[in-house]
């Protein structure tokens, strides 16, 4: 019996595929996986895909929800036990961070097609939930309670990591671009 096989007979298919997709999607942006290399990645037979995951956007999906969980961690991690002003900074540098080293999570986390906006996942709405709430009482935190001022201090954040995820400029431009943009934005 081939190891593959053992380790599906032992219940581990799903975590063998989604480590093997997450690993994958390190190399390479997401619409360029395809099950049979997700299957060949994790030492299974090219239909043990579909045992797990529905087609390909359930592949996607499955990503973007594991990369989502990364991101809401990472923001987490970082805008906690420091004062308001330095949660929301840090917080918004964790954001900056993610999309410049995990470039191609971060695209499949806001891909329209794999997360449809209005309709999210069962698995990604709580996340999408989690991470407004976490930048939003950063905000609220900091002196910016307004429904603008978190939209302004999203749009900022995510606009900044998109642009130097793309390379337009670099990471260290943007924290510096993000902090100023901030302050200029507190209240006093």
């Amino acid at each position: 019996m081939s190891s593959s096989r053992a380790g599906y007979h032992h219940g581990d298919l799903a975590h063998a595929l989604e480590t093997a997709a997450m690993q994958l999607l390190a190399e390479k942006p997401a619409h360029e996986i395809s099950l049979r290399e997700v299957a060949r990645a994790a030492d299974v037979s090219h239909n043990a895909p579909y045992h797990h995951f529905a087609d390909r956007r359930g592949l996607l999906k499955v990503l973007a929800e594991r990369s989502m969980v990364d991101l809401v961690s990472e923001v987490r991690t970082a805008a906690a036990d420091v004062d308001p002003v330095s949660a929301l900074i840090a917080g918004g540098a964790a954001y900056l961070r993610f999309a410049v080293e995990r470039p191609n999570s971060f695209d499949v986390i806001y891909d329209p097609t794999v997360c449809i906006p209005g309709d999210p996942s069962e698995v990604m709405a709580p996340l999408i939930v989690d991470l407004e709430n976490l930048l939003g009482a950063a905000s609220a935190a900091a002196g910016l309670a307004d429904a603008e001022d978190f939209l302004g201090v999203w749009g900022l954040m995510h606009g900044l990591a998109t642009l130097c995820a793309a390379g337009h400029f670099p990471l260290e431009a943007a924290l510096a671009a993000y902090d100023a943009s901030i302050r200029r934005m507190l209240p006093g």
